[in-house]
């Protein structure tokens, strides 16, 4: 095995690290931000704006990632409208488009992860948060957010780690993160093997280091099965 190539390999594939982690943790925030409006749209109580959210979670989760960005990327620009419109400088560069079509589905997928979350949270710990006077939005910051997310955090993390795979895509509309600079550097050596598996390499550590840090979070987020493990099953606190 060539180890110069494959430390060269590697270093230039971690150059274009970055930009991969540009594209997930934008489209990711986005995603996030879009599937809370869509969640709230969903169980709001207007049908209009219910019937809005199921289409667009329907359309999204219904059709292939890639066929969105292409629409995105190269669709757009049909418009005239758009081209002659304050967003067009932004929408013709193909990271803001590989950015939008990604934050475009990921916010699909991530509404529903949201929405069984919330369906997840027990009614009596809303009954008795109202009872002591808690309403609007501190009953949504107090009880309902963290339980809700709680619930959603292990569907959501699989999400997480599907966006990261999925920025591979953003290659094939002239992005150049790891796997387009790792098809440019098979085009230029012929050595599929060597350069496939240190991007391989990239992206399983980068997925481990995700999973570790949602688990700390979930960990974090579920103190009272830290205080039950804490107990002996007598109920006697375990002595340290």
């Amino acid at each position: 095995m060539d180890f110069p190539f494959l430390f060269q390999t590697m270093k230039t594939l971690l150059a274009a690290l970055p930009v991969t982690l540009g594209l997930f943790s934008l489209s990711v925030f986005f995603g996030g931000l879009l599937a809370i409006l869509i969640v709230w749209m969903r169980v709001g109580g207007n049908p209009i704006l219910s019937r809005f959210a199921r289409g667009y979670i329907f359309v999204f989760r219904g059709s292939p990632l890639l066929i969105q960005m292409f629409l995105v990327f190269y669709g757009l620009g049909q418009f005239g409208f758009i081209r002659h419109s304050f967003v067009w400088p932004a929408l013709r560069e193909p990271f803001v488009c590989a950015v939008l079509s990604l934050a475009l589905c990921t916010a699909g997928y991530t509404a529903e992860i949201f929405r069984f979350g919330l369906r997840a949270v027990p009614p009596r710990e809303i009954e008795a948060a109202r009872a002591i006077g808690m309403s609007g939005f501190l009953l949504v910051r107090r009880i309902i957010a963290p339980i809700a997310f709680r619930h959603a955090l292990p569907a959501y993390s699989t999400e997480i780690v599907m966006m990261v795979k999925s920025t591979a895509l953003a290659s094939l509309v002239t992005v150049w993160e790891v796997t387009g600079v790792a098809q440019r550097l098979i085009s230029q050596t012929y050595r599929t093997m060597e350069v496939f598996l240190c991007a391989a390499i990239i992206y399983l550590v980068l997925n481990f280091l995700i999973l570790q840090a949602m688990a700390l979070l979930e960990h974090y987020l579920s103190p009272h099965r830290r205080a039950a493990a804490s107990l002996v099953p007598g109920g006697v606190p375990v002595s340290r």
